[in-house]
Parts: C-alpha cells; sequence; structure tokens
C-alpha cells in the first residue's frame, strides 16, 4: 500500500509529524497539483483548520496568510493551519466541467480535494482526517459551511465570514453569474448547471441548514456600512464593499432565520463594517476560541 493509502487506512503516519513552522507543499489532485501553505500544530498535535479564500483567490498565495494575522493568531495553538492555494471563482466545490468561457482545462474539483485528496496527503504528516474545523471569507463563507454539513465526519466545527449564504435565492445566480463572469470569466452554469439544477440547492447553506444540527457554527457578516476597520481613503474599494456586504448581510438574515426557525442553534454576529480583510482577521479571533474547544486543543 502507497504511504498516501496507509495514512488513510488510518495507519500511523509515514512522516515525521512537524512540530510548529511554515511551510508549502504540492499536492497532489484530479485538477493537478495544488499548492498548499502550512503552519504546523505548536506541539504536534493533529487537529487542523482549514482557511478558505474569496472569489479572488490568487494562484500563488492564500490572503489569509498575508492580509490577516492568522498565523500569529494560531502560532501557540496545538492546531495546523491549512491554506489551500488558488480556485478563484471555484466557490469550493466540484463542478459539472471546465469552465466553457475561458478555455479552462481541468475540471475544478474542490470538495473532492478538501474533503478526500488533501486530507489523505496530510494524514502522511499525521494531521486528522476526522478532527479538523473549516473557515472562509466571502465565496470561501458558503463553502465552509456546506463542506462541514456534507462531511460531518471529517469537521467539528465550520465558520462563516461575509459568505453569501443563500445562492438559490430568486436571481441570485445572476450576481454571482457577473461576479465570476468578472473574476476570470468563468461561467456559473459550468459549475452547478443552470438555476434550479440540484446542484445549486445542494451547495446553498440555508437550504442545508439541518445537515448543520449539533455542529459549532460562528457565522459573521458587516453591515455594508463603513466601519472602524475601513480605510479612509480608497473610496471606490469601500463603496463596492458596502454593496458586497450588503447582499451577504441580507443572506446571513435569511440563515439565521432558517436555523432559527429549525432550532438549530449557532452564534452569529453582525458588526458594523463592509466587505474587506480587516474585518474577517477579526472574526477569526472571535471564532478562535470556539475552533480550539471544538477540536479539544486546549
Amino acid at each position: 500500500m502507497s504511504g498516501i493509502g496507509a495514512a488513510a487506512a488510518g495507519a500511523a503516519p509515514v512522516l515525521p509529524t512537524p512540530v510548529g513552522g511554515f511551510q508549502e507543499l504540492s499536492v497532489p489532485s484530479s485538477m493537478g497539483p495544488i499548492e498548499v501553505q502550512v503552519q504546523w500544530a505548536a506541539r504536534g498535535g493533529s487537529a487542523a483548520l482549514y482557511l478558505l479564500d474569496g472569489l479572488r483567490a490568487p494562484a500563488d498565495h492564500s490572503q489569509w496568510t498575508t492580509d490577516t494575522d492568522a498565523l500569529r493568531q494560531f502560532a501557540n495553538d496545538d492546531i495546523t493551519l491549512v491554506f489551500p492555494v488558488g480556485g478563484r471563482s471555484s466557490f469550493y466545490t466540484d463542478w459539472y466541467r471546465p469552465s466553457s468561457t475561458n478555455r479552462q482545462t481541468t475540471t475544478y474539483k474542490w470538495e473532492t480535494f478538501l474533503t478526500r485528496e488533501l486530507p489523505a496527503y496530510l494524514a502522511q504528516y499525521g494531521v486528522s482526517r476526522t478532527n479538523d474545523a473549516i473557515v472562509g471569507a466571502s465565496m470561501g463563507g458558503n463553502a465552509a459551511l456546506v463542506l462541514a454539513g456534507h462531511h460531518r465526519d471529517q469537521f467539528k466545527f465550520a465558520g462563516s465570514f461575509s459568505g453569501f449564504l443563500h445562492p438559490t435565492f430568486p436571481l441570485w445566480s445572476e450576481a454571482m453569474r457577473a461576479a465570476m463572469l468578472d473574476e476570470g470569466n468563468f461561467n456559473v452554469d459550468d459549475m452547478w448547471g443552470p438555476a434550479g439544477d440540484p446542484a445549486w440547492s445542494r451547495n446553498d447553506a440555508t437550504v442545508q441548514a439541518e445537515l448543520l444540527r449539533g455542529l459549532p457554527i460562528y457565522v459573521s457578516t458587516g453591515d455594508g456600512q463603513p466601519g472602524p476597520l475601513d480605510l479612509p481613503y480608497g473610496i471606490g474599494n469601500t463603496v463596492n464593499a458596502m454593496a458586497l456586504e450588503a447582499m451577504t448581510l441580507t443572506a446571513t438574515q435569511m440563515f439565521r432565520d432558517q436555523i432559527i426557525a429549525s432550532g438549530i442553534p449557532a452564534r452569529i454576529d453582525i458588526v458594523n463594517g463592509t466587505h474587506t480583510w480587516p474585518y474577517w482577521q477579526q472574526a477569526l479571533a472571535t471564532a478562535r476560541p470556539m475552533i480550539l474547544d471544538a477540536l479539544a486543543t486546549h
């Protein structure tokens, strides 16, 4: 049995378990090699936190490592931080086919990567496949909740920061279409098919709320109004961030109404602010003690 296969079968790690430090890995996948940035658990523990980027995910690094202090926040914690790199406009989901509007040659298969290929690879280093947490910002927010809901055997905590949590709401598929065309000329129809296809409902955190019952959840969004962390300059960026956050606010309120009606507990914070990284850094700091509790890493 190969090293990955042995780890997947629950055998002991085949590589020394790293203790602390930062590393960049090249992980095999059906999409080709995927770069994954990792900060290893401070004392060699097995728990892991996956952090997902937003729509404009860069090809060479995770914005969590450059636009927030995530590495510092967890530097002394016994939890491995896992930052998948790339996947812009992917919504971290398994697509039906390659995007037909930008000559994409491979089909995005991010759910497969994050729940099968990457955990199997990290298991070589002693990282648990069954004691993980997942959070995401913007595009990654809905994905974090959906992935956790469908893979409860892997994820023990989920967090969404300014996530678009109700993509099946009427006409919101068109907002996603416009955003994805703007960011890389990706075609939403090649992701989940036309609006109404079952893939849309499967990937809608509000529709799938029942799958989250019993899971520790933290959801945050801004109110769309400039707050204390918005820059006093860059007015154009602030206006765009206000409009985006107004949409995530509405989606978060609909998600909140759904889980309240269903009797599903979750912490949901609505703060003064816009769709920008300083607020997601703040949300991660709020979520940190909940994550450590859920993964029993104290």
